[in-house]
C-alpha cells in the first residue's frame, strides 16, 4: 500500500492502538482528543437562595441519602433520614471480628477475624477518577491508602490450561503483548496495514512495537534477554560469580490463546481500575463513619419503611421498627429524597405514579457473591511474594483478591476468597449457607495449595440474600426509555442512589445522582 501525508483516520488509529496496546493506552489517547470523559462531577455544591424552613424526608441512609442530607442541612433545609438498618453506608459495609450478619431467610454468620482484619463484601476500593467520593473523604478526614489493582506477580489460572497450575501475571501479560507486537510489526513492514499511515509513522511504530513488545533487533518475540526483562527469568539476576541470570522460555502463542488467559489482561485498564486506585484504612465503612458523623443525628435507625403517601404539598413516609414489632410512626416533609433501591421500593406499599411504578416494578438486580477467608499466616506473601493484587481463575469463585495493608506482618491475614457474578453468585447462593466458605477453600487450594492447612475462618455474603438490597445493584430493563423519567419528580419525591446513575454499583454513581437531586430539589423551592 502507498504511505501519504493526510494519516489514518482517528477511528483507525484508536482502532489499532486499543487492539495492540490494550484499554489504558486506548483511552490515554481518547482522553488526549477529548473524547473520553472521568466522573461527572462537577465540584462542590454552591446552593444559592431561601431554602425558605423546607423540610426533607430521605429514605434510606446510605452514601447517596447521607449525601443529600449534608448538603440540604448546610443549605438551610431541615432533614430527617430513615435507616432500616442499625447503622449507616448502605452497601458501604465492612465486617469484621465479632460482627454477625443474618441473611434472607435466617442464617446467622458470626465473623471470627482477629482484631484488624476485616473484609468488605460492597464496594473495596475507589478509583482516582471517582472525584466526588475523594472529596467528601478529604472533606470529613477519612485517611486512604493506595488499593493494588494489578500485580504482575499474582497469578492467572484456567483448570483446562497448563494442567491447571496457574502462571503468573507478568509471564502470560509479557508473551502476549511480544507475540501481538510481532505480528503487527510484520504487517508493518510489509507494508500490508489498511489504512493510511507516513512512511515517517511507520518507522516510529515499528520502533515503538520493539519496545512495547520487548521484542529482538529482528522484530521477533523469543527466548532472550530482551522478553525475559519483562517475564522474569529462569534463573534470576544475582550478585557475585554466579549472579548472571539464565533466560526464560516464552509461551507459544497458541498456548495462550487456548488457555483463555488473555481474557484478564487488561483487567487494570478499565477506566475506574486504572492506578492509583484508593481504599480507606481500617475499611471501606470508613468512608460511611465520615458521613455518618456529620449527619447521624438527624438519622433514625432501625426503621422498616412500609407506605410512601403524597398529599396535597406534603408527603410521608410510615415506618415500623425493623429489629421487631412495634407501633407505626409516620413521618411527614415538604419534600423527599427517596434512595431505597428499587428491588426493596417494589415491595413497599406506594403511590408513585404508574409511570415510576413501573420502571421500579421493571428493575432486576444483579448477583454477586463475597468471601472473606482468614489464614494462620500471609503465605501469599510469605512463600509466593504476592503483595496485594488480584488473581483470576476460570473455577466459580473467579479471582482471588490479596490485601493491600498490613504488608509483611505474621497474620494472621484475610483475602477475598471469591467474587462470582451472574450465574456462579446464583449457584454460590443455591449452596447451603454453611458449605459456602469451605467451598472457598477447596477451589482456592487449586490455585493455593496453603489454603487448607493454613485456614482458620470465614464469611460469606450473597447479595441478593442481603434483607436491606436484595441484589448488589440495578439493572435497567430498558435506561434508554426510562432513565430520565425515573429521575423527574414524582409527586413531592426525587429517587436517588446508584441505580440513578450511569456508574453503577460505584459509590460515585450514588454520591453524584444525589447531588443531582439536591440541585434539582433546590431550584424547585427557590422558584416557588
Amino acid at each position: 500500500m502507498s504511505f501519504n501525508s493526510e494519516g489514518m483516520s482517528r477511528r483507525s488509529l484508536l482502532g489499532m492502538i486499543g487492539t495492540v496496546a490494550g484499554a489504558a493506552a486506548m483511552y490515554g489517547a481518547m482522553s488526549t482528543m477529548g473524547l473520553a470523559q472521568p466522573s461527572g462531577w462537577k465540584g462542590r455544591l454552591n446552593l444559592q437562595g431561601d431554602a425558605k424552613g423546607t423540610s426533607v424526608l430521605i429514605l434510606g441512609g446510605g452514601l447517596a441519602g447521607m449525601t443529600a442530607a449534608f448538603e440540604l442541612r448546610h443549605a438551610g433545609y431541615q432533614v430527617k433520614i430513615l435507616e432500616y438498618r442499625e447503622k449507616a453506608g448502605g452497601r458501604c459495609w465492612t465486617l469484621r471480628g465479632g460482627d454477625t450478619f443474618t441473611e434472607l431467610g435466617g442464617f446467622t454468620q458470626t465473623v471470627e477475624f482477629s482484631e484488624g482484619n476485616y473484609i468488605n463484601p460492597g464496594p473495596w476500593r475507589i478509583p482516582s477518577d471517582h472525584f466526588a467520593v475523594l472529596d467528601y473523604c478529604k472533606r470529613f478526614g477519612v485517611k486512604l491508602e493506595p488499593f493494588i489493582q494489578v500485580n504482575y506477580n499474582a497469578y492467572l489460572h484456567n483448570t483446562g490450561a497448563f494442567d491447571g497450575r496457574p502462571q503468573r501475571f507478568k509471564e502470560i501479560s509479557t508473551d502476549f503483548r511480544g507475540h501481538v507486537a510481532e505480528l503487527l510489526s510484520k504487517v508493518v513492514e510489509q507494508k500490508a496495514l489498511d489504512a493510511n499511515v507516513t512512511e515517517q509513522d511507520a518507522e516510529l511504530l515499528m520502533a515503538a512495537l520493539k519496545r512495547y513488545g520487548a521484542l529482538d533487533d529482528n522484530h521477533q518475540y523469543v527466548k532472550g534477554e530482551a522478553s525475559s526483562a519483562f517475564r522474569g527469568w529462569a534463573k534470576a539476576e544475582g550478585g557475585g560469580a554466579g549472579g548472571k541470570p539464565e533466560t526464560s522460555e516464552p509461551h507459544p502463542l497458541s498456548v495462550i490463546l487456548q488457555s483463555s488467559m488473555w481474557r484478564n489482561l487488561t483487567a487494570g485498564d478499565n477506566l475506574h481500575m486504572q492506578s492509583t486506585i484508593f481504599q480507606p484504612v481500617g475499611g471501606m465503612d470508613m468512608v460511611a463513619k465520615g458521613f455518618e458523623a456529620q449527619v447521624g443525628d438527624v438519622i433514625t435507625y432501625n426503621a422498616k419503611v412500609i407506605r410512601i403517601r403524597h398529599e396535597g404539598d406534603k408527603v410521608s413516609a410510615t415506618w415500623i421498627p425493623s429489629t421487631g414489632e412495634g407501633p407505626e410512626t409516620v413521618e411527614t416533609a415538604d419534600y423527599c429524597i427517596c434512595t431505597i433501591p428499587f428491588s426493596v421500593l417494589g415491595q413497599i406499599d406506594h403511590d408513585f405514579s404508574p409511570r415510576m411504578s413501573g420502571i421500579i416494578d421493571s428493575m432486576y438486580y444483579e448477583s454477586a457473591f463475597k468471601v472473606g477467608l482468614e489464614f494462620k499466616r500471609r503465605f501469599w506473601e510469605q512463600d509466593e511474594h504476592i503483595y496485594g493484587g488480584i488473581s483470576y481463575t476460570n473455577l466459580p469463585i473467579t479471582l482471588i483478591s490479596y490485601p493491600s495493608t498490613g504488608f509483611f506482618s505474621d497474620g494472621p491475614g484475610v483475602l477475598l476468597g471469591a467474587y462470582p457474578w451472574g450465574a456462579y453468585a446464583f449457584q454460590w447462593n443455591a449452596l447451603p449457607a454453611e458449605e459456602r466458605v469451605a467451598k472457598a477453600v477447596e477451589y482456592g487450594s487449586q490455585i493455593h495449595p496453603q489454603y487448607k492447612d493454613e485456614f482458620l475462618s470465614g464469611v460469606a455474603v450473597g447479595w441478593h440474600r442481603v434483607p436491606w438490597v436484595l441484589g448488589c445493584y440495578g439493572e435497567w430493563k430498558d435506561r434508554n426509555a426510562d432513565y430520565m423519567d425515573a429521575t423527574a419528580m414524582d409527586g413531592r419525591t426525587l429517587m436517588a442512589g446508584e441505580h440513578i446513575s450511569y456508574l453503577p454499583a460505584w459509590m460515585e454513581g450514588a454520591i453524584l445522582s444525589a447531588l443531582d437531586a439536591v440541585e434539582r430539589l433546590h431550584a424547585t423551592v427557590t422558584a416557588a
